[in-house]
């Protein structure tokens, strides 16, 4: 058994997050010490850890409980857990679209800058009309 700080090192998760998961039901409440002191076990750690690559991968508390929640079923089916994997992956793609959009839309912006005087800055002309990303081609072909 050991201490919060201990588990926070192994599982490579910041103390205010691990009392965060506490207080929300991601992780069971732990044992305590006469003192009040928590004490936590190598199942912590793992428990932890899973969860802090769940995050990494971008799911969300909902997702993760869910799948702590399968987790602890060993012969149940993995079904549900891939797909809640593929809805991950299908969030991940669209966000990846729209990032490249994004950057699609800042290359233009940049692109179309002459870097001469404010008064005359593309890039700020193009912030402040809060057009479409479509509407600066337009513009340029104008």
């Amino acid at each position: 058994m050991f201490t919060i700080g201990v588990l926070s090192r192994r599982a490579r998760v910041k103390i205010e997050t691990i009392r965060y998961y506490e207080r929300i039901g991601l992780v069971p409440k732990p044992g305590r010490t006469e003192s009040g002191r928590r004490l936590y076990g190598s199942a912590d750690v793992k428990q932890l850890s899973f969860i802090r690559h769940a995050r990494e991968l971008g799911f969300d508390i909902a997702s993760i409980r869910a799948m702590l929640g399968l987790s602890e079923i060993p012969d149940a089916s993995c079904e549900e857990v891939s797909r809640i994997a593929q809805d991950q992956l299908v969030a991940v793609n669209d966000r990846i679209s729209r990032l490249l959009g994004l950057r699609q839309e800042l290359s233009r912006m940049i692109g179309s800058c002459a870097n001469g005087k404010i008064a005359d800055c593309r890039i700020i002309e193009v912030l402040a009309d809060h057009n479409s990303p479509t509407d600066l081609s337009e513009q340029e072909s104008t």
